[in-house]
């Protein structure tokens, strides 16, 4: 495997995602074959115990730059809701206890917004991207997406909270939509995720230059 650069998730939502993020902007960079994931490299989980998305993003990609010898890049992203304080936050894939339990966590945050009004439904992708290098050079950059919270899941698409909340930047007839309706390619020029990678592509240009 010619892999050159390593995306610190087992998850293959954010692979999919990321690749199409960077299909096309590096000279030099095959996504589909040069950027695979943890798993396909056999890196073990990182215990995320930073207290911000920052924090814990690089944690994932100093480890998994020091474990695979590869440049790699994390993220750590979440949703941000307004009359929560920010909340879930770094507990967004945790937020009804068990990690990863994308059905749980909605329906238990539906139901603490059950009675919010429309106007007071407020919330926000938020995502800090990291990339280290094997050589302990690193940068962080961060991107969100603003929205408004449904009060019911919507669309196929996507992953985690997509489908509750809608992006106020949508306009015309995507206006409203979730992010679970909107489709791969809308959703990959505007996301938390996108947008905050899209602001990495000169670190790992740089990064991939001199190695």
């Amino acid at each position: 495997m010619g892999a050159k650069v390593v995306l610190a998730t087992h998850n293959a939502g954010k692979l999919r995602e990321l690749r199409e993020i960077l299909r096309g902007r590096i000279e030099g960079l095959d996504v589909d074959t040069d950027v695979v994931s943890a798993a396909e490299v056999s890196l073990p989980d990182v215990v995320e115990d930073g207290v911000t998305f920052a924090e814990n993003s690089l944690l994932k990609a100093r480890a998994a730059a020091s474990e695979s010898g590869l440049i790699a890049i994390a993220d750590d992203s979440g949703l941000a809701v307004d009359v929560l304080g920010g909340a879930p936050g770094i507990f967004s894939a945790r937020w009804a206890g068990q990690h990863g339990d994308d059905t749980a966590n909605l329906n238990l945050l539906l139901a603490q917004l059950a009675d919010i009004a429309e106007e007071h439904r407020g919330a926000r992708f938020m995502c800090a991207a990291s990339l280290a290098t094997p050589k302990g050079e690193t940068a962080v950059e961060h991107g969100e997406l603003p929205g408004i919270l449904l009060r019911e899941p919507r669309g196929e698409g996507g992953f985690g909270y997509d489908p509750i909340l809608a992006p106020t930047e949508l306009t015309g007839e995507l206006a409203g939509k979730s992010c679970a309706e909107i489709g791969a390619e809308v959703k990959n020029s505007m996301s938390h995720r996108a947008r905050a990678f899209t602001a990495l592509i000169p670190h790992l240009q740089k990064a991939l230059a001199v190695k």
